[in-house]
């Protein structure tokens, strides 16, 4: 006869519990030049850390109610924000094509940073444990507030790539924790698994994490089918918000963080270029990199002038990503800028041959073929 009554005294307590959670508020934030930004403000029941998410280019804030919710729930209070030019913010439409999406991109950080600024001045709120989140653009999104605001306690990044200063941002700042997660039939980019476990092992942070699953599609998508994505995630952000590192951080190494030492370094492609080849006589199936940030990294020496070390990188995702267009498409590229028009039309070629079975999107795939048709063309009338 004990167990019933005590059985509902814990569900009783359990309601109680729940109700103490003040209901979500949705609100207006002044960005710096007086565009509103619509948001949504998940407060915790007592004081507590804050988080900041930031949704993808497909979706709106609602995206992260999931997550939202469950850390308001946890003692965390939340704020969800509507980019300027997405759901009820205001803005020039995000979809009116590329000139607007850059002058939107370009308001952004502002306007996050009115968000970020919103987050700590709310009662309860601990602006000394503040995180941040994004889910595909929203990563390099997340990561611009994280370098604002070096104080950030972690980071969760969904299925987005960042530029080469945000990858260093990673690695260069250990004593961030953060957690990453992609599903393998992302529509947009067929690497994300890897990319993402990547950003994971480049920080040296023991607590960071990867999470990973077969399907569920593009960044917050994934909440659908996989629910747990979610527990996850709030799990996550409690142990490292509510119980912060103390003492002196330990770096975990890892053979991400140590081949990006020396490629992104002087002098170094030579030796990371020998990591790749050691860990590959090891085992041939190892994946030591992923294309995208080495694409990205050999772009950036181009245009330091760094030609020869950004050949040998454009050279060494060739090598280890032999069925990419997109590497041939580069190499090309570096070929162009050290002045050697043989090999970048040889390359080119390459490109060209491999398109037709890259597993990259059909939008994708028609933009790196309208380019390398036109420098084909130019490169074969300039031999003549």
């Amino acid at each position: 006869m004990f167990r019933v009554p005590f059985a509902f005294f814990l569900l009783g307590s359990s309601l109680v519990s729940l109700s103490q959670t003040p209901t979500p508020k949705d609100l207006d934030i002044g960005a710096p030049d007086g565009v509103k930004l619509r948001a949504t403000y998940f407060a915790a029941a007592k004081p507590g850390p804050g988080v900041i998410l930031l949704h993808m280019c497909n979706t709106v804030r609602k995206s992260w109610e999931p997550v939202a919710r469950e850390l308001s729930e946890k003692g965390i209070h939340v704020l969800t924000l509507d980019n300027r030019g997405f759901g009820e913010s205001g803005g020039p439409r995000f979809e009116a094509g590329p000139e607007a999406r850059q002058a939107l991109a370009e308001k952004w950080p502002g306007d996050f940073e009115a968000a970020y600024q919103f987050l700590i001045a709310q009662p309860g709120v601990d602006k000394t444990r503040i995180a941040a989140g994004g889910g595909s653009c929203g990563v390099g999104n997340a990561i611009g507030v994280a370098e604002r605001h070096r104080d950030l306690k972690a980071l969760v990044l969904l299925a987005g790539a960042t530029d080469v200063a945000g990858a260093n941002f990673l690695f260069q700042h250990p004593e961030i924790p953060i957690f990453t997660a992609g599903a393998a039939d992302d529509e947009f980019n067929p690497a994300t698994l890897q990319l993402m476990k990547w950003y994971a092992e480049l920080s040296e942070n023991p607590r960071s994490k990867f999470s990973g699953f077969a399907d569920g599609k593009h960044g917050t998508e994934i909440f659908g089918p996989h629910p747990e994505l979610v527990h996850q995630i709030a799990g996550f952000l409690a142990a490292v918000l509510q119980n912060p590192q103390t003492g002196k951080l330990t770096p975990r190494k890892t053979q991400a963080s140590d081949f990006w030492t020396f490629a992104n370094q002087p002098g170094g492609v030579a030796r990371a270029a020998q990591i790749f080849h050691d860990a590959h006589k090891r085992d041939p199936k190892v994946e030591v990199f992923p294309e995208v940030p080495i694409n990205l990294l050999g772009y950036d020496l181009l245009q330091k002038h760094q030609n020869d070390d950004a050949i040998q990188l454009f050279l060494l995702n060739t090598e280890a990503y032999p069925a990419s267009a997109n590497t041939y498409d580069s190499l090309s590229d570096g070929y162009l800028a050290a002045g050697k028009n043989d090999l970048a039309l040889k390359a080119e070629e390459k490109c060209l041959e491999l398109l037709p079975g890259d597993t990259n999107n059909a939008e994708f795939k028609a933009a790196i073929e309208k380019q390398a048709r036109e420098k084909v063309e130019k490169l074969e009338s300039g031999a003549k």
